[in-house]
């Protein structure tokens, strides 16, 4: 059976791919099944897929909406680091830990909006396509967004939303 180029998508886009359902899952455990489910549905369909990065981001927002939904409330994020020696550029774990502690306390849509927008760097028709939404939703969802971390991280003595940063040692 001929991949006609899936397993070299796969190959090249693996770790872009995984940043995002990292950003999106908040777990690297997580992120791996929610890449893998996207990646078995999408070779289902790679003769069908036009635009492989945005079908598979599109699956993965999806699988992780409707994971957020079956579970609820259920879920427990912990902002609880395990105690270890960090090397230089503690700063820059520290800040990257209290941005994803605050992305967590956000609902589905608005998480997903902000992922999209400002770590994969789509543009909001790009976001807004993605997520089934009008471009107006994605302007909304991120302005609220970005207003809601700042108030998050100003709480916890940061009232600057950082810039973009590596997230779970995923560049």
């Amino acid at each position: 059976m001929s991949d006609d180029g899936f397993r070299e998508f796969v190959e090249v886009r693996y770790g872009d791919l995984l940043r995002t359902a990292y950003l999106l899952t908040g777990s690297r455990d997580a992120a791996q099944d929610l890449l893998q489910n996207a990646l078995v549905v999408t070779m289902r369909r790679w003769r069908q897929v036009d635009e492989p990065m945005a079908y598979v981001r599109r699956v993965m927002v999806n699988e992780r909406t409707s994971l957020w939904r079956r579970l609820g409330s259920r879920e427990l994020l912990t902002a609880i680091v395990p105690q270890r020696e960090q090397p230089d550029g503690t700063d820059r774990l520290a800040e990257r830990d209290q941005l994803l502690t605050a992305l967590r306390r956000l609902p589905a849509r608005m998480r997903a909006v902000l992922v999209l927008r400002y770590w994969e760097e789509l543009s909001e028709m790009e976001t807004a396509q993605l997520l089934g939404c009008s471009v107006g939703t994605v302007k909304s969802q991120a302005s609220r967004g970005l207003a809601r971390l700042r108030d998050v991280l100003g709480e916890s003595g940061d009232s600057q939303v950082p810039s973009k940063v590596t997230v779970g040692g995923i560049a």
